[in-house]
């Protein structure tokens, strides 16, 4: 759905204070107790990390999964620098990666994707549908245009030198996956604007649950750690909304 509007960058000192922030996350998550959650059914958990960082910033993310009884693992492709060719020809080689990757798995597996690393969480959502059985997104711009503030930073992510996003890939990213998907986000996002992080119309399918976190801190965020283990307990059957959500 096109918008004539557009969303603004977030305020400066949220973003001049993520480190800050973040550091605050990481020493409350080491001190504070996880919410109870259902055991694990040992299905598999691909967490793709967010630009310039690797599989180490999505360890205690990826810990967290495997406590709870669930083979997560990272995108395996190193630190994530962004697409090196054509966007549609780059997803659908990750595809085929992640696609062996889950060759050994019985179960449909659970896809987590943190900022840039959520786009293409979504999108191998579309790509590889019948492997899957849910996408996970934290602090990921998916429902941006192009006359928003942070376009230039998606521009460049997605398309490498290119000096602008393709109108058809603002529209295609938009769309969510086939499949139950989950946008975690916050309004104190320093990074992305937040508006940015919630899908246009309601579904079924989909749902957006704040947070109150920094962008950097989502990684080890509680509520955020919280909010996952729900969202992997999910059995077979209708979906289970996640209670206090906007």
């Amino acid at each position: 759905m096109k918008r004539d509007y557009a969303f603004a960058a977030p305020n400066p000192s949220l973003t001049l204070l993520e480190p800050f922030r973040a550091a605050m996350e990481f020493a409350f998550q080491q001190c504070s107790a996880p919410r109870e959650a259902v055991p694990g059914d040992g299905h598999p958990v691909v967490i793709f990390p967010g630009l310039g960082t690797d599989g180490t910033s999505v360890s205690i993310l990826r810990a967290h999964c495997r406590q709870l009884g669930y083979e997560a693992f990272d995108w395996g492709q190193g630190v994530n620098v962004g697409p090196q060719c054509e966007l549609g020809a780059w997803l659908a080689g990750l595809a085929d990666r992640i696609s062996v990757q889950l060759e050994k798995h019985a179960q449909p597996a659970t896809l987590i994707g943190w900022s840039l690393g959520g786009l293409y969480a979504r999108e191998l959502g579309k790509l590889i549908a019948p492997r899957l059985r849910q996408v996970i997104t934290i602090a990921t711009p998916f429902n941006g245009g192009a006359a928003d503030s942070n376009a230039s930073w998606l521009s460049s992510v997605l398309g490498g030198r290119a000096a602008s996003i393709d109108p058809s890939w603002i529209e295609r990213l938009r769309v969510p996956p086939p499949l139950r998907t989950t946008s975690i986000y916050s309004r104190s996002d320093g990074v992305v604007a937040w508006e940015t992080c919630r899908h246009g119309t309601r579904s079924r399918l989909t749902q957006d649950i704040e947070v109150d976190g920094s962008h950097m801190g989502m990684g080890w965020n509680r509520e955020v750690l919280d909010i996952v283990a729900d969202r992997l307990g999910q059995h077979a059957g209708p979906w289970r909304r996640y209670v206090g959500t906007a």
